[in-house]
């Protein structure tokens, strides 16, 4: 359904308001986004259906990024387009509800008012209680538009009334209060209601009425009544300590609370407890913040704002402060003749922890301070004045009639001394008796001294229970211990090494056997051997005065099922003894090693034996293929523990020495290449070609290569083709020759095996297929040229300081 040129004219007048308040929100928002101007006015309109306030529209424009300039523009299109809505607009259609132009609520600041007030009064709100009552945005004291119609409301020009009229006759009259101060009814003419109450102008209309409907006269049945639509705006002035004094249009059903919140709430210096509403002249409200924040409410809630009212806040009277122990420490106003009674009841009281026999004023006299202690029976007379400290202490850390008991006992704990509770045999009573662990011959009393150092009394508490010795008066702060006798014997452990599920340390307990720590250590492993289990136990005697060369004493046992057989079936167990637990001689898990290359099974085998050598593992793979190169075989290891160990003490010890080896030039790879001839240990199996294998080994049995590699200080590294006979040199020619620093002396040979050869320039039979030349290069020395002039010019001025000499000796 399109919009009526009206509705338009309304939504152009609150659009008008949500955009001012939208420019002042500007500030504290970082846009995100740009909205265009169509999107800013659909979502004005939205907002306004959902029932949305206009500042929270506004902060949420800003927030999308309705820059100041954009909300400007929107407001003067809008007007020039639809033209600018002033009048209070009637609600649509059949509805009574009343509405308020929210372009006509508000209002400006007075010229001179800064916003550094602004900011002043906001970094006081929670510093004096109630001045921040009227600058919280989430409660703005908004009067209610759609309540039964007050009947003390004074109509004025700019309300809507509605005359209803039923039973012999029927109608309903509809007017808006002219500026003259009348309506206009058909057949009467101008009626004038300004200045009347509802409830004056509905007796009033129902007399006048009564010319054209008959009411109230014998046979006549028809009724009037009169309502109030919707609302005009009053202009209210509000001055004094508020936050942005000025002039401003509020809703005629506002109160004071509405216009002080209008204004942004109390300046720095505003009072809360002396709020003014002037009319025409006279002050009729003195109205005081702290009945409403303490009760609720006060006898000025019901005057309603009118035209032209003064809303005055005066600056405060007294200002004191409270700290401490209460339960709203902060700044409060007071007014004269008020105590510290006025003041507890407004700062809510102390808090449990207080000190509430007496406080403390600290007071500036006009020359210097000055502190009066306060007690209790003085605080309903004692009045404060502007500028007063008053502190509240807090209760000592410290107990009155407080006695402890702990160690083995049911119930330990603090208990109060008196009444049932007042010596140690009574005390412990209370707490339920002695565990049966109690140790009763020596119990500790720690008690505090008068200068509250603490000393320690030893009693026999067992004597004290059975009445064989006197009991012991306690005292405030006493504290009993009570020793289990497992605090002062040495109970011991078990300790479980070896071939079990979880070795470590077990409690000792009296009659535990061997198959009680077993069982405890989640018994024995697969590997751990039944044929020997050894006790070693420590050597007591605390009676001796001399050494002995003995250590220890050692038990062995077999074992059959986790269980000690034999003569150690009956054994038990001392505290500190120490199970071993061995492993089998004959248990070994399985251990692999691989096969690769040109065998007929390759792959992973198991090693059957320990001494495993090369020849047992090719026979396992089913042998070598006709393609195999058997004497280019390699081997690859893995370093185990013993070599990691040599590898870090080879390392320490290039670190140490300066002039030893660099630490790049030790091999700390963890796989490493072992030069084997495997065709001589294939000859002769066993010899020592045929060497052992280890879990881990990788046997690489490669196809038959017909190449030769040259690398190194050679004019052009490359793989030429194996030709029996041809020396090193002679491969060096087919890779381009030497290079100029080649080094041909060192010139050595790494063959598929593994192995590694000096390589001489005419060695023959040195180069096998699939090896690889490598001609290293020369050192280059740094500063030849440098050295030389050095030389030179060393040498010829010893040989001008020798010409020199001659001529002097001649």
């Amino acid at each position: 359904m399109k919009e009526t040129r009206r509705q338009k004219k309304c939504i152009v007048g609150r659009l008008g308001r949500i955009l001012s308040c939208a420019i002042l929100a500007m500030a504290p928002f970082t846009a995100f986004a740009q909205m265009t101007d169509e999107a800013v006015i659909s979502y004005v309109r939205d907002g306004l259906a959902e029932g949305k306030s206009k500042e929270a529209i506004a902060k949420e424009l800003a927030a999308r990024g309705v820059t100041r300039e954009q909300a400007e523009r929107v407001n003067t299109t809008l007007t020039a387009t639809y033209g600018s809505s002033t009048a209070v607009t009637p609600s649509s259609g059949n509805t009574r509800m009343r509405t308020v132009d929210p372009s006509k609520e508000g209002g400006e600041a007075a010229p001179g008012t800064a916003e550094s007030d602004k900011s002043v009064a906001s970094s006081d709100v929670n510093q004096i209680y109630g001045h921040g009552i009227f600058s919280n945005r989430n409660l703005t004291f908004a009067p209610r538009q759609n309540i039964p119609t007050p009947t003390n409301y004074v109509l004025g020009p700019g309300d809507q009334i509605i005359i209803d009229i039923w039973g012999t006759s029927q109608a309903a009259i509809t007017d808006v209060i002219a500026p003259d101060g009348s309506v206009n009814i058909s057949g009467i003419g101008p009626v004038y209601i300004s200045g009347m109450t509802v409830d004056e102008a509905d007796k009033y209309m129902r007399k006048r009425l009564g010319a054209i409907y008959p009411v109230d006269g014998e046979g006549a049945n028809s009724e009037t009544r009169l309502t109030l639509g919707n609302l005009r705006t009053v202009t209210v002035n509000i001055l004094g300590e508020v936050a942005v004094p000025g002039t401003y249009s509020l809703s005629s059903l506002s109160t004071v609370y509405h216009a002080l919140y209008m204004a942004g709430g109390f300046a720095r210096l505003g009072s809360v407890r002396h709020v003014y509403l002037i009319r025409k002249g006279k002050q009729i409200v003195d109205l005081d913040l702290y009945e409403f924040m303490q009760n609720g409410y006060t006898k000025y809630d019901d005057i309603i704002l009118q035209d032209d009212d003064v809303v005055k806040v005066p600056t405060y009277e007294s200002i004191v402060e409270i700290k401490g122990s209460v339960k709203r420490p902060m700044s409060y106003e007071l007014t004269p003749g008020e105590t510290i009674s006025d003041l507890l009841n407004y700062c809510g009281g102390f808090r449990g922890d207080a000190y509430n026999a007496s406080l403390t004023v600290e007071r500036r006299n006009g020359r210097e301070h000055s502190i009066h202690t306060v007690d209790e029976e003085a605080y309903s007379s004692f009045q404060l004045c502007d500028g007063d400290r008053i502190s509240v202490g807090g209760i000592l850390d410290r107990y009155s009639n407080r006695v402890e008991v702990r160690g083995a006992i049911y119930r330990p704990g603090m208990y109060e001394l008196g009444n049932e509770v007042t010596t140690v045999k009574t005390l412990v009573k209370r707490a339920e008796g002695l565990k049966e662990d109690a140790f009763t011959t020596r119990a500790l009393l720690f008690r505090e001294c008068e200068n509250l150092k603490t000393e320690v009394l030893s009693l026999d508490l067992g004597a004290i229970l059975s009445g064989e010795a006197p009991d012991v008066e306690l005292r405030r702060n006493d504290i009993l211990d009570i020793s289990s006798i497992f605090d002062v014997e040495d109970i011991g452990t078990i300790t479980i090494v070896g071939e079990v599920e979880k070795p470590g340390s077990f409690p000792f307990v009296a009659n535990m056997t061997v198959q009680d720590v077993i069982l405890q250590a989640g018994g024995l492993l697969e590997s751990a051997s039944l044929a020997k289990l050894d006790v070693s136990r420590r050597i007591r005697k605390q009676d001796t005065e001399s050494p002995s060369d003995t250590i220890s004493q050692v038990f062995s046992f077999p074992i059959r099922d986790g269980l000690v057989v034999g003569a150690g079936s009956e054994f038990l167990l001392q505290p500190y003894d120490q199970i071993y637990v061995r492993r089998s001689p004959e248990y070994s898990p399985q251990r692999h090693i691989r096969v690769d290359g040109e065998v007929i099974f390759p792959g992973m085998y198991a090693m059957p034996v320990r001494g495993m050598r090369l020849s047992d593992a090719v026979k396992m793979a089913g042998g070598a293929t006709s393609w195999a190169y058997v004497h280019g075989a390699r081997l690859e290891r893995v370093m185990n523990e013993e070599e990691r160990s040599r590898l870090k003490a080879a390392l320490s010890m290039v670190n140490a020495a300066s002039d030893s080896l660099s630490v790049e030039k030790i091999n700390t790879a963890e796989k490493f290449s072992v030069g084997i001839d495997l065709e001589k240990a294939l000859a002769k199996p066993g010899s020592d070609d045929d060497i052992v294998l280890r879990e881990g080994d990788v046997l690489t049995l490669p196809q038959m290569i017909s190449t030769v590699k040259v690398s190194g200080s050679v004019l052009y590294p490359n793989t030429v083709t194996y030709i029996d006979g041809l020396r090193v040199k002679d491969y060096a020619t087919m890779a381009g020759g030497y290079g100029f620093r080649a080094k041909k002396s060192r010139a050595y040979v790494i063959y598929l095996n593994g192995k590694v050869a000096r390589a001489r320039t005419n060695s023959k039979n040195v180069i096998e297929p699939g090896c690889e030349i490598i001609v290293p290069d020369r050192k280059k020395r740094e500063g030849s040229l440098q050295n030389i002039l050095s030389i030179a010019s060393t040498t010829a001025s010893i040989a001008t300081m020798l010409g020199t000499v001659y001529n002097i000796i001649k």
